[in-house]
């Protein structure tokens, strides 16, 4: 028999936490191992749980959850961190992106959904919400500077070409939009785009974004 996925949950308001606790309660192969009601107490957890996964509230006292996940990241690598959004701040969310979240839920996300989400990272993939990914990539497509120049080596063994195109990917651009950008024809991205899904073991678009901002490769 496997090991449950270990949860440690994170949100400065109560009935969230309890909410949260009864419903992965109840849910076969998760551990809930416990609640932080900030992300400094979140992080002081984690370095004694040691758990799989955080469920990080992203807008908290003492410590938002963007700085925890940095901390997280820098302190106790093996804890991936899932963030609960209610849409409040763009920029928030695209901060976590960058401080190393690896999916996105909304905090009325239901059991079979939370479950999907903790498997799927605890396997290192990534997971965005469907009802958050129109808007995230929205805020991306609004907020993010022109794409700079990527760097010398890329992760996965991209292609200059591939790590070019999954920046556009992450700057909110449609395969015509990439298309006209780099003077290229449409079935030529698609197949670039899904060489690097292939490379970087990503599923969809979305999961290239998070991918994508992770590894530095967006503007």
């Amino acid at each position: 028999m496997s090991e449950p996925i270990r949860v440690l949950i994170a949100d400065d308001q109560r009935v969230v936490r309890e909410g949260l606790t009864m419903v992965l309660g109840l849910l076969a192969g998760v551990e809930v191992v416990g609640a932080a009601s900030d992300g400094a107490e979140a992080v002081e957890l984690a370095a004694g749980l040691h758990p799989d996964i955080v469920l990080m509230d992203l807008r908290m006292p003492r410590c938002d959850g963007v700085e925890a996940t940095r901390r997280l990241r820098e302190r106790e690598p093996g804890a991936r961190v899932i963030v609960l959004t209610t849409y409040s701040d763009d920029r928030s969310v695209i901060d976590a992106l960058r401080a190393g979240a690896r999916g996105y839920l909304t905090k009325d996300a239901g059991g079979a959904e939370i479950r999907r989400a903790l498997e799927q990272v605890h396997d290192d993939g990534a997971v965005i919400d469907p009802a958050v990914q129109h808007h995230l990539i929205h805020a991306i497509a609004t907020t993010a500077p022109a794409p700079v120049a990527a760097p010398a080596r890329y992760p996965a063994g991209l292609t200059p070409r591939e790590a070019e195109v999954l920046t556009l990917i992450a700057a909110g651009l449609s395969n015509l939009e990439i298309a006209e950008r780099l003077v290229i024809s449409s079935g030529t991205v698609k197949s670039h785009i899904n060489r690097l899904l292939a490379k970087i073991g990503a599923r969809d678009r979305a999961q290239a974004v998070a991918y994508a901002y992770r590894h530095g490769l967006a503007g």
